[in-house]
C-alpha cells in the first residue's frame, strides 16, 4: 500500500490522533493522558484504538510498561494498630509477661491468636508452660519495639496517605502484608506512550483533512438525501481483524454422535448402566473366574463405601455358582473349586459396558434383541500416552434366532466401514465369555490398528438367563478410534482443555 493509500483509508480518529500529535510541544511522542489534558481527546480508549490501528499501518510505535501499587484497606491497621503492638503494650503493661487466657480478654475475636503468630515469627516474644497455664514473655528484641516503630508498621503508614509504587517497598514486607486478609490490596497500573514513526511524519507533511466520516448509510440519510454530502470511510481488506471462531461441538461429541447415528440406522437401541456395579455383574455373570488377573486391585478399582453390594436374585446366584463350579447343565466343566458369594458381591467401578448389555439380556432373553451403549468404564491403569484410567467403550449385542459368527464379522466390517475405513480385517482371539471370539484391526498410516474385540457368548454367560440362541456380542475402543480419525498419538490430548485447539478445529 503506498502512502496515498494509506492517507486515504486513514479513519477520523486516525487522523485526529496524527494532527494532535504533530501539534505538541514534544512533537512526535506523548501519552493518551496528554491528549486528554489538552482536550483533544475524551476518553483513553478512544486514543488507543486510534493508535492500535496507525501502528499496524507503521505510522506510530506504542510502548507499555507495567508496575504495581500497594494500597491500604484496613485503616484501623494504622488507626489502632497491628494486632502484636498491641499485644505488646497489653504485655509491658502486665510488666512484660501475660497469662495467654488474660491476653484473649484484650484481644477478643481471635485477634489475640493473629498476635502471638505475629509475636513468635518476629521474635518478640516466647511462650512457656508455668503449671497448668500457658504464659506469654516479652524477648529482648520486643522490649526494644515498644519504643520503635515495626518496618511494616512505617510501610503502613505510608500507605494511609498514598499507594506505594513496587519499587518503594520491601516485597517480602508485601507478601507478609498481603497474606493478612483485607490490609492491603495490589493495583497494577500501565503507562503508555506513542510515538510517530518517520512514516508517519510523511504523512503528516502530505497534509491531512479532519472530516467526519460515515461507515454505514441509514435510512434517514437515504430519505434525506444527506448520503450526496457524505464522506464514506474506505475499507482496506488487507487491514488485519481478528479471527471469529463460531460455537460447535467438542469433536469427541461429534464422534460419540456419530456412532450414535450409525447404530440407530442399523436398527439399535441405545442403553445404559449405573457405573458401581457388584463384581456379580461385573465379572461372575460373565464367567470370569474369581481367580482371574483383571479382579486384582491393579486392574480394578473397589469401592471402599460401600464396601459390598448384595445380591438379592437367590435363583440366579445358584445358577451362576454351580456354573462356575462344576459348569452347571451347559456341558461346560466351569472353572472348578469353591465361587464366593462374598467375592461377587464387591462393589467396584465398572471395567467395561458389557454390564450394559448382559443386564438387558437378563430382562429380555427372547430375540430380536438389538442393543448398544457408549458410555464410561474405569480401569486402575497407570497413565501414559495410550492409557487412561477412565475412557469409553462402545459396546453392544444382537440377540437373532439366525444370529451366527458371519453375521457379527459382517456387523463389525460395516460398522467400520461407515466409520470411513476401507481395509478391515478379522483375526481370531480369546475372551474369557465369548467362543469364538475375533479382535478387528484396521489398516492406518501404513499398518494395521486394533480397535477392538467381539463374540459370541459363551452358553455359560447365557444360560441363567433361559437364552437359547446366539448373541452376538463387541466392544470397541472410543478413544482410540478418534486417535486413528485425526491422527493423534497422545490419548490424553483428546481431552486436554485447550480453546485454541478447539476453535481451529473442523466443523465436518
Amino acid at each position: 500500500m503506498n502512502k496515498s493509500e494509506i492517507l486515504e483509508e486513514m479513519s477520523f480518529n486516525e487522523k485526529r490522533l496524527l494532527l494532535a500529535m504533530s501539534e505538541l510541544k514534544d512533537k512526535g511522542k506523548c501519552t493518551p493522558d496528554d491528549l486528554i489534558k489538552l482536550k483533544r481527546f475524551e476518553l483513553e480508549a478512544e486514543v488507543m484504538g486510534a493508535a492500535s490501528w496507525l501502528s499496524m499501518k507503521g505510522l506510530v510505535t506504542i510502548e507499555e510498561s507495567s508496575s504495581r501499587l500497594f494500597m491500604l484497606t484496613d485503616r484501623n491497621a494504622v488507626t489502632k494498630g497491628l494486632q502484636e503492638r498491641r499485644a505488646l503494650t497489653a504485655i509491658d503493661r502486665k510488666g512484660g509477661s501475660m497469662d495467654l487466657a488474660q491476653l484473649a480478654e484484650e484481644l477478643p475475636d481471635g485477634d489475640d491468636k493473629i498476635a502471638i503468630g505475629w509475636l513468635k515469627k518476629k521474635g518478640l516474644a516466647d511462650i512457656f508452660k508455668e503449671a497448668d497455664r500457658k504464659v506469654i514473655t516479652l524477648t529482648d528484641a520486643g522490649r526494644k519495639t515498644l519504643k520503635t516503630k515495626m518496618p511494616d508498621e512505617e510501610l503502613l503508614e505510608r500507605m494511609f496517605s498514598n499507594a506505594v509504587h513496587e519499587k518503594d517497598a520491601d516485597p517480602s514486607m508485601i507478601r507478609d502484608l498481603k497474606g493478612r486478609q483485607g490490609m492491603i490490596e495490589e493495583k497494577i497500573t500501565t503507562s503508555r506512550r506513542i510515538s510517530l514513526t518517520s512514516l508517519g511524519e510523511e504523512i503528516i507533511t502530505m497534509g491531512i483533512e479532519l472530516r467526519e466520516q460515515t461507515a454505514q448509510l441509514t435510512v434517514e440519510s437515504l430519505q434525506s438525501g444527506r448520503w450526496k454530502d457524505m464522506e464514506f470511510r474506505k475499507y482496506d481488506v488487507q487491514t488485519f481483524a481478528p479471527s471469529v471462531a463460531p460455537a460447535k461441538k467438542h469433536p469427541l461429541s461429534r464422534l460419540a454422535d456419530e456412532i450414535r447415528n450409525i447404530f440407530v440406522q442399523m436398527g439399535f437401541t441405545e442403553i445404559d448402566e449405573e457405573y458401581v456395579q457388584p463384581a456379580f455383574w461385573n465379572m461372575d455373570v460373565l464367567f470370569t473366574p474369581q481367580d482371574h488377573p483383571a479382579r486384582d486391585l491393579q486392574d480394578t478399582f473397589y469401592l471402599q463405601e460401600p464396601s459390598l453390594i448384595r445380591i438379592d436374585d437367590e435363583e440366579l446366584v445358584k445358577k451362576v455358582k454351580e456354573i462356575h463350579e462344576t459348569g452347571g447343565d451347559t456341558g461346560s466343566t466351569g472353572w472348578g473349586g469353591m465361587w464366593s458369594r462374598e467375592k461377587a458381591e464387591q462393589a467396584l467401578l465398572r471395567t467395561h459396558t458389557t454390564v450394559n448389555t448382559i443386564k438387558h439380556l437378563s430382562e429380555n432373553p427372547d430375540p430380536p434383541v438389538k442393543v448398544f451403549s457408549l458410555s464410561r468404564i474405569f480401569r486402575n491403569e497407570s497413565i501414559d500416552a495410550t492409557h487412561l484410567p477412565e475412557f469409553t467403550q462402545i459396546e453392544g449385542i444382537i440377540l437373532d434366532e439366525k444370529g451366527n459368527f458371519d453375521m457379527l464379522v459382517s456387523l463389525v466390517k460395516g460398522f467400520y466401514g461407515r466409520m470411513g475405513f476401507d481395509k478391515i480385517r478379522i483375526r481370531p482371539a480369546y475372551f474369557p465369555y465369548t467362543e469364538p471370539s475375533l479382535e478387528v484391526e484396521v489398516f492406518f498410516n501404513g499398518r494395521w490398528m486394533e480397535l477392538g474385540g467381539a463374540g459370541i457368548f459363551r452358553p455359560e454367560v447365557v444360560a441363567p438367563f433361559g437364552v437359547k440362541y446366539p448373541v452376538l456380542a463387541w466392544g470397541f475402543g472410543f478413544e482410540r478410534l478418534a486417535m486413528l480419525k485425526w491422527n493423534i498419538r497422545d490419548i490424553r490430548d483428546l481431552y486436554v482443555s485447550d480453546i485454541d485447539l478447539l476453535r481451529k478445529n473442523t466443523i465436518f
